[in-house]
């Protein structure tokens, strides 16, 4: 531990919610029987979060929709695609990290094809 960081007393440690490793996303990637749709959702009681990993297949979409509510971070961990926004559409490679701002209005498209290995 950094010598910055300070030590989480004895007497707190009950209190503290338990760190942990949830899902690993790459085998949720690999020969996962869903064709499409959520391969994985956080459903742990009392969190402020909302999490999900979705499968779209090669050209599906996620039709023109606008969240009121919350902010989104779309991780693309395999392939690639495009999103569209009123301001154009952005493309999407493996890796990209996007920030969809509540309030914004958005679709995603996944690519044509299977990013090569």
């Amino acid at each position: 531990m950094p010598e910055d960081t300070p030590a989480v007393p004895a007497d707190r440690l009950g209190e503290q919610p338990t760190v942990r490793v949830l899902v690993d996303v790459h085998e949720l990637v690999d020969d996962s029987p869903v064709p499409s749709g959520a391969r994985w959702t956080l459903a742990e009681p009392g969190r402020q979060l909302d999490a999900n990993l979705i499968h779209l297949p090669a050209g599906q979409r996620v039709e023109t929709h606008t969240e009121p509510d919350l902010d989104v971070v779309l991780i693309v961990v395999a392939g690639g695609g495009a999103v569209g926004t009123l301001d154009g559409e952005q493309t999407l490679a493996d890796g990209n990290l996007v920030w969809l701002p509540r309030g914004s209005t958005r679709n995603i498209t996944a690519g044509k094809k299977a990013c090569p290995t």
